[in-house]
């Protein structure tokens, strides 16, 4: 049997006393009362019934227990004041958009007042973290933003001189062709993470056949990896899932194609699928590729976030793919994991229930 803490059974004592406190105040205000009345009765020289006698007591008693109840408040009220002025306080600062305010107000948490402490001091560490990403958020997209905009720019005018020959016209022309394209996918990507993010976006989960959904996608960027004279690995097992095929075919593909942007040509990229334990399915997809370090690898699923700024600038990608990837995995109850070497490539590993798990 489990024992009580010391702090909840110092709170039922101090429950107890201050029940007993009470009382004590009703029979000392009870007994003044017969005593102050009798006194009275003396000096008037009249002796009332027992009905008269009862009540005037009881009135009078309950008086005076009031009275009593009245000083405490009026001792106690100075400091509760404080207390609401400084949540006032604290209230207010939040309002106007101050999330490091903090309540440093020492009280025992099975006490109301130390429940609203806590509750306020965590509201406002949510909102401060919740700020710090929009601000992140907003700076990311800006500088996502700003550096094609400052490629388009910069060509726009330089097609101004009419010295230019054909040839560098045209070069010109694909370079702004380029960061547009790039700025449509940058937007494109921000528009799918956030109807993602919202909880609106449709899920349509429905039988079909994994294999033959990572066989399309596979024979999809046929002609990116055979550019890099890639060699794919496929090894796929027969298997049947319940998801929603428009998303899942969005996991596949973002993920396939980071692995042929980031694999030199003659590298390797193994595709994998096999049932799990559990009644899960596994997909792995490995490449030889350029991988990640170590301290890069917890946020590769942030958003914006490049493991190798340099080189992720000369390739391409905003940094959105691998967020979104993350959010389809997670709407479908699934894990994903990575494992990765600089120099010797890189593999994830996505586990996900056969059947959509139902919500209890």
């Amino acid at each position: 049997m489990k024992r009580p803490s010391v702090r909840k059974i110092w709170s039922r004592t101090l429950d107890v006393l201050g029940t007993l406190i009470l009382m004590l105040a009703l029979v000392l205000s009870w007994i003044a009362a017969y005593f102050l009345t009798s006194y009275i009765y003396g000096r008037m020289g009249w002796q009332p019934n027992d009905l008269i006698r009862q009540l005037a007591n009881s009135a009078l008693g309950f008086m005076m227990f009031v009275g009593i109840m009245l000083v405490i408040s009026y001792l106690t009220l100075p400091k509760r004041m404080h207390l609401f002025n400084t949540i006032i306080d604290a209230m207010r600062r939040l309002s106007r958009g101050d999330f490091n305010v903090t309540l440093n107000i020492k009280m025992k948490m099975d006490n109301p007042f130390g429940q609203l402490v806590r509750s306020f001091n965590e509201m406002a560490a949510e909102l401060g973290a919740m700020e710090k990403l929009r601000q992140e958020f907003i700076s990311n997209v800006s500088h996502e933003i700003q550096s094609p905009l400052t490629s388009i720019g910069g060509f726009a005018r330089a097609l101004r001189n009419e010295r230019l020959s054909a040839e560098e016209r045209s070069h010109y022309l694909d370079i702004i062709e380029t960061e547009c394209m790039r700025l449509s996918k940058l937007s494109d990507n921000l528009l799918k993470l956030t109807s993602l993010e919202s909880d609106h976006h449709p899920f349509e989960p429905r039988r079909y056949r994994l294999d033959k959904q990572l066989q399309t996608v596979i024979l999809a960027s046929e002609p990116q990896w055979l550019e890099k004279s890639i060699d794919m690995d496929v090894s796929l097992e027969e298997v049947e899932i319940v998801a929603d095929y428009d998303l899942l075919n969005q996991v596949w593909s973002n993920l396939i194609h980071n692995s042929i942007k980031f694999t030199p040509p003659g590298g390797t990229i193994g595709v994998r699928l096999e049932h799990a334990d559990k009644g899960e399915a596994a997909v792995r997809i490995s490449d030889t590729g350029i991988g990640i370090g170590e301290e890069d690898l917890p946020r590769i699923f942030e958003r914006f976030y490049k493991a190798d700024k340099s080189r992720n600038r000369a390739i391409g990608g905003s940094g959105l793919g691998l967020a979104i990837v993350k959010k389809i995995v997670d709407m479908h109850r699934g894990s994903i994991e990575v494992q990765s070497k600089p120099g010797e490539g890189t593999a994830f590993t996505v586990r996900f229930p056969l059947e959509p798990p139902t919500d209890e």
